[in-house]
């Protein structure tokens, strides 16, 4: 069934940014606020370090690199969401809760819709850090996947995450530039995408499946083989 866009996300149901109170939590806050000036490639430790208030010593003490940082960003998005109360989903269709994590996803954003626009140029610009953030991505879908009641582990599951990370990297695309405050364009494009996606996952699904199903029949061929050796030898 497909969702209605015009839908409004539900309202306060991930809370919002807590302000930084750690050493660790305000060099998160200081790239994501650096990320809404400059481009990431842009951004070095001092610049960081500044921003925050803190020394170049607890600065690596924390975190190893810039991109560390911004996987710590990842991760807090990620319990934002997963912290949220989910109990009013339980009874819809998969797609319908994969939609509405992925919304409650974009409310956590929210408050850093500048650094999100600024990261999706800097990877048109710089492959490797596209790969990057893709592996972050992936892992973080696959919470997402789980939150939403929908199986993430195994061959399959990664293969989900892959997809989802690819979709909603292209809903990011017109939520930084949707200005709707009930999100319309967003909504729609992130219906679109899970029903485009919900095909095409389906089909690798199916790709996934024929390895193990051509290792079974590999391992039945072998059996008799064995067997008719055993018979020829008696």
């Amino acid at each position: 069934m497909a969702r209605r866009p015009a839908r409004k996300p539900r309202a306060k149901s991930t809370p919002g940014p807590a302000a930084p109170t750690t050493e660790r939590e305000k060099i998160i806050a200081a790239l994501l606020a650096l990320l809404a000036d400059k481009p990431f490639e842009a951004i070095g430790f001092a610049d960081v370090a500044a921003r925050a208030g803190v020394s170049l010593a607890m600065l690596r003490e924390q975190f190893s690199s810039t991109l560390a940082i911004l996987g710590a960003h990842i991760k807090a998005v990620d319990r934002a969401v997963l912290g949220a109360d989910m109990s009013d989903m339980a009874e819809e269709p998969e797609r319908e809760r994969l939609f509405d994590v992925l919304m409650r996803r974009l409310e956590a954003l929210a408050p850093h819709r500048e650094a999100v626009r600024s990261l999706l140029r800097s990877a048109r610009r710089d492959p490797p850090l596209a790969v990057a953030l893709n592996g972050l991505a992936v892992r973080s879908q696959q919470w997402m996947l789980t939150a939403a009641g929908i199986s993430a582990s195994g061959p399959r599951g990664v293969i989900r995450a892959q997809g989802l990370a690819v979709l909603f990297a292209s809903v990011l695309r017109t939520w930084v530039r949707d200005e709707d405050p009930g999100l319309a364009r967003t909504m729609a494009a992130l219906d679109r995408a899970l029903a485009r996606g919900q095909r095409l996952i389906g089909f690798l699904d199916d790709l996934c499946y024929i390895p193990s199903r051509i290792c079974r029949l590999r391992s039945r061929r072998h059996r008799r083989d064995e067997d008719t050796e055993e018979e020829a030898a008696a």
